[in-house]
């Protein structure tokens, strides 16, 4: 399995990392963006937006509509400081936002326990199919679901 190295991130670093990489992608880092990737990164596992926009809701005390939240995490797969888990419509913080490449992710159906892994041999191959069909900048979007060792 070919992969790579990654610099992983958590806590304050973290979140420091995702500022620096948002305002050097030409955005600004607002505090209501920071709320709301603090939020996801306190997760762990998937969440979606409507879980996310009552997290910040209670963190602000106030309401918080869940479009105000798709915007900012729209913002944040483009910019690679989250990922999108299209199987669950969730969200899950990018620890290595940095490092740009194509994710496996694989899902526990049980728990939500979410990690991913690299394959660059998998994700070339669908690369290159969808090249094969006509299609360009193919972005692959690989899930896998089962039981992790803990549910199993």
């Amino acid at each position: 399995m070919a992969s790579h190295a990654h610099k992983e991130h958590s806590g304050d670093k973290l979140v420091e990392e995702a500022a620096s990489i948002l305002t050097d992608a030409g955005e600004q880092w607002t505090a209501m963006r920071e709320t709301v990737f603090r939020a996801i990164a306190a997760q762990g596992r998937p969440a979606s937006a409507y879980d996310i926009a009552e997290i910040v809701g209670k963190m602000l005390e106030k309401r918080v509509a869940a479009n105000s939240v798709y915007r900012i995490l729209d913002l944040f797969v483009r910019t690679n400081l989250a990922n999108r888990i299209e199987s669950a419509n969730a969200y899950l913080v990018n620890t290595h936002p940095g490092c740009r490449h194509d994710c496996i992710f694989i899902i526990c159906d049980e728990c939500g326990q979410t990690d991913h892994f690299d394959d660059e041999s998998v994700t070339s191959a669908l690369r290159q199919a969808g090249r094969q069909a006509g299609f360009s900048n193919v972005s692959p979007v690989v899930e896998l679901r089962g039981l992790c060792a803990e549910c199993a």
